[in-house]
């Protein structure tokens, strides 16, 4: 048996990740370990989700915690290679494009350990995004390149990647949203806040760029101040947005408007039937832009560019100016002229399949 690091370290990680390590528990030939780096540290945002997508509990918890980014990879890296000194894995599975991801990778490639990249080739050509240089430096290292569409096919060749590295396998983040939607019959989660399917809009909100600055987010305030007046919000608030709110001042400004609910981090169950019952999604998140894209649910992204065009082009995902005229603005034509979308090539279900045969067969 091969033995499998599969790392996770943020929330996204997790979804990602789930139908992977699942289907390998049951392989002949890969042995799957779980190491949560503890990137997410806050209880809500990691133990409800492993709980929700019926993960068992890891293998290895490092417990790094927060810091800055170079603080933060710095404490992953010194952690995670003690314990790959240790138990010497035969490959190292990486997801997205968080801190983690890259700290693993380069662990992982320093002592000679093949890296999996699952999520390969996405690029928002936006180099200010910490997530851009994660995404560009892990690519670098890794072995195997999982590609979940067809702009990350280009721009791996634009960089000259090795063919027989890259792999087309589709969205392994849709597997565990396709497989868990038929357990949201039970979900109360709209009955709890008293929302009616389709009555009202969703937000998510956590870059940098949009809440570390006070002008970005009482930009965003304003034009949630226009649209909870027309419909109800739902803001599951990221601790880090929580914290810049209170830090701010902006609590008050906050509490005034009536028609938004501010709630505690969701678990994935809960934030799936919201989503799946929204009339539409606001974000800044990259994954939510593929949810909402097979879901068929209007998006609208609050940021200049996204590493999923195809959520644009073949989806129900737009970009939308950075303003809060903009905002309001792309808030009305997702509501008069919605994008009908249709899912893009291989999102079906089965990219973790397609992701454990290249591995099997690379170890036989």
């Amino acid at each position: 048996m091969k033995k499998i690091f599969n790392i996770v370290g943020a929330r996204p990680n997790f979804m990602k990740i789930a139908p992977i390590h699942r289907l390998m528990e049951s392989s002949a030939i890969l042995s799957p370990v779980l190491v949560h780096t503890g990137q997410h540290y806050d209880e809500k945002m990691s133990r409800f989700f492993f709980e929700d997508l019926q993960m068992p509990e890891p293998h290895v918890y490092l417990g790094v915690g927060s810091g800055s980014h170079a603080e933060q990879t710095g404490k992953v890296m010194i952690a995670l290679e003690q314990e790959m000194m240790k138990q010497q894995p035969d490959l190292v599975v990486v997801v997205g494009d968080v801190n983690s991801t890259l700290a693993a990778s380069l662990v992982a490639s320093k002592l000679h350990i093949p890296v999996a990249h699952v999520e390969a080739g996405l690029r928002s050509g936006d180099r200010t995004m910490p997530e851009e240089i994660n995404r560009i430096c892990t690519d670098a290292v890794s072995n195997f390149l999982f590609v979940s569409e067809p702009s990350g096919l280009e721009h791996l060749k634009a960089e000259g990647m090795d063919n027989d590295k890259v792999h087309f396998v589709g969205n392994v983040m849709i597997d565990s949203l396709l497989l868990n939607l038929n357990r949201l019959n039970g979900v109360d989660v709209l009955s709890r806040l008293n929302v009616s399917p389709g009555g009202f809009a969703l937000v998510t909100l956590h870059r940098p760029s949009n809440v570390d600055q006070e002008s970005s987010l009482r930009m965003i305030l304003d034009a949630f101040e226009h649209i909870q007046k027309d419909m109800p919000i739902i803001f599951p608030i990221h601790p880090r947005t929580r914290k810049m709110l209170d830090s701010l001042g902006l609590e008050t400004r906050v509490k005034a408007m009536t028609n938004l609910m501010l709630l505690d981090p969701l678990g994935y169950l809960d934030f799936l039937a919201l989503m799946k019952n929204a009339r539409l999604v606001l974000t800044d998140s990259g994954g939510i832009q593929e949810e909402t894209t097979v879901l068929g649910i209007q998006c609208l992204t609050l940021r200049p560019n996204t590493e999923r065009p195809v959520t644009i082009t073949e989806g129900t995902n737009r970009l939308v100016e950075l303003t809060a005229e903009g905002i309001v603005s792309g808030y009305h034509e997702a509501l008069e002229n919605p994008k009908k979308g249709r899912i893009p090539e291989l999102w079906d279900g089965k990219a973790a399949g397609r992701i454990v045969d290249v591995l099997e067969k690379a170890f036989t």
